[in-house]
């Protein structure tokens, strides 16, 4: 088929990735939702929710599971620092640390890979590399690191600080950061440090370990890294940032970028300026997957998946959302009349994320307070798409044609029915159309193995900035250089 549409001259069609998009609490994007009779995300605490939910995401064939985290809780809305319609809602609340469930998950699948969230403004590097290798090694590769600055003051200061650090220096911050974890996965132990030579009494070989000796302007790291090299060495590097800073770090460093929007057209020019950046830095523009996040409402009829839709909502909750919103963008809608058109309102953010949400979702008279609250209340900042397994797909055509993405995140509205139904209903559909494969291109492969579907590819591309920092097996101490910081 593909080799049909080059010789005709149209473009081959994407094998999509797919993730399934999940937080270690209740809800993460459809908030009131774990209400529902049919909803087991309250069951979050249990390691056997997440061994199931893996099982069943693997049955499936899905890329991975990418966990996202907060380490504080939404309090803008009706703030400052009022926790709680969050806490009241359990909009992202409780919610647990992500890395600790993935090896019992990864222990009970073989292909399904793992993505964690962890910020880089919070956490020394040394030690979260030491914890990510650690997994990696666990999981036999099959582990991802979202890298993330932080979004939220009320983290800042439950780690110390009164407040985030400026937008750019964070980004400064991460930049330093991510170096020093190159140099601590790939450049402070050869491929082959460890010997196991037990005539000679020899587990690693002193002569191909080194210290790194980081002394920058955030971090002062002598190392050599604790772990010996893991199965990927660097976790498949993610990434969630479109701020100007954000899209530089990304078109260096991710290997997979996260983008939402309720329309291709809202993400279609950032995808194509990251490419061309991520050309400016030395590598092939298509090494960089788009995920869009999308909720899809799937039934076998098109009244069947409206009608589900309407059972969803009733249990969405409107304080939660507005809470998830107010900590999404800082803005608080509790200021605003229930009734206030926001289309009118002094705030331009409010007035352009208002204007955006018009055209995408057209056939709305007025935007008010609880009409936002009940759109985010389903699939949260992400597009909800509603229909038979050939609308669903159609959607995800149309995105693919139209912003250039690779695959998406799927977010839910009920765990795990949603993903019961994608499973079931809507990869039939894919793989119909030539858009899903069959297998995992490597069963039992690592992450970036089966990501870039190349057997062999567990380690970072040629082209990747972190390829230059790798202390190859053969290679004496004393001519080995890592790039310059």
């Amino acid at each position: 088929m593909a080799t049909e549409a080059i010789q005709s001259g149209e473009q081959p069609k994407k094998s999509l990735i797919l993730n399934a998009f999940v937080e270690m609490c209740s809800g993460h994007q459809s908030p009131g939702l774990w209400r529902h009779p049919d909803d087991h995300s309250k069951d979050f605490n249990s390691v056997d929710h997440w061994i199931e939910l893996a099982k069943l995401l693997e049955r499936a064939k899905f890329h991975g599971m990418f966990i996202a985290d907060v380490l504080g809780g939404y309090d803008v809305y009706k703030g400052p620092h009022n926790l709680e319609p969050a806490i009241r809602s359990a909009a992202q609340w409780p919610v647990n640390e992500p890395l600790a469930v993935i090896p019992a998950m990864a222990a009970a699948t073989t292909s399904l890979s793992f993505g964690a969230t962890v910020a880089v403004t919070y956490e020394q590097p040394f030690h979260l590399a030491r914890r990510l290798s650690t997994v990696d090694h666990l999981t036999n590769g099959r582990v991802g690191w979202n890298i993330v600055t932080g979004y939220l003051d009320s983290a800042a200061r439950n780690l110390g600080y009164t407040q985030q650090p400026e937008h750019d220096e964070r980004y400064a911050i991460a930049e330093e950061y991510i170096r020093v974890m190159y140099k601590l996965f790939e450049s402070s132990w050869r491929d082959d440090a460890v010997v196991l030579d037990k005539e000679r009494g020899i587990y690693t070989d002193p002569s191909r370990v080194r210290e790194i000796n980081h002394k920058g302007k955030y971090y002062s790291v002598p190392g050599p890294h604790i772990c010996q090299p893991s199965p990927q060495r660097t976790p498949l590097l993610l990434q969630a940032g479109t701020s100007r800073a954000g899209k530089a770090f990304a078109a260096q460093h991710a290997e997979a970028i996260f983008v939402g929007g309720h329309s291709p057209s809202v993400i279609a020019k950032n995808i194509a300026e990251i490419r061309s950046l991520a050309e400016s830095f030395g590598r092939n523009r298509h090494d960089v997957k788009f995920l869009a996040m999308m909720c899809p409402i799937i039934g076998k009829t098109e009244e069947e998946a409206r009608a589900k839709y309407e059972d969803y909502i009733q249990y969405g909750d409107i304080e939660g959302a507005l809470a998830l919103f107010g900590g999404w963008t800082g803005i608080d809608l509790s200021v605003y009349g229930d009734d206030e058109e926001l289309r009118h309102v002094e705030s331009n953010a409010i007035r352009s994320a208002v204007e955006a949400w018009s055209h995408a979702i057209p056939g709305i008279p007025r935007w008010t307070k609880k009409t936002v609250g009940r759109h985010l209340a389903i699939g949260g900042l992400g597009a909800t798409v509603i229909g038979t397994p050939a609308t669903v797909a159609d959607e995800f055509e149309r995105w693919v044609r139209e912003a250039d993405v690779d695959g998406f995140n799927i977010a839910y509205a009920v765990k795990p029915g949603t993903f019961v139904d994608v499973a079931e209903l809507l990869i039939p559909e894919l793989r119909r159309r030539g858009l899903f494969w069959d297998d995992y291109k490597v069963p039992g492969g690592t992450y970036r193995e089966n990501f870039y579907g190349q057997k062999g590819q567990s380690r970072v591309l040629d082209r990747h900035i972190a390829s230059k920092y790798t202390w190859k097996a053969g290679v004496e101490k004393e001519a080995f250089k890592e790039p310059e910081s």
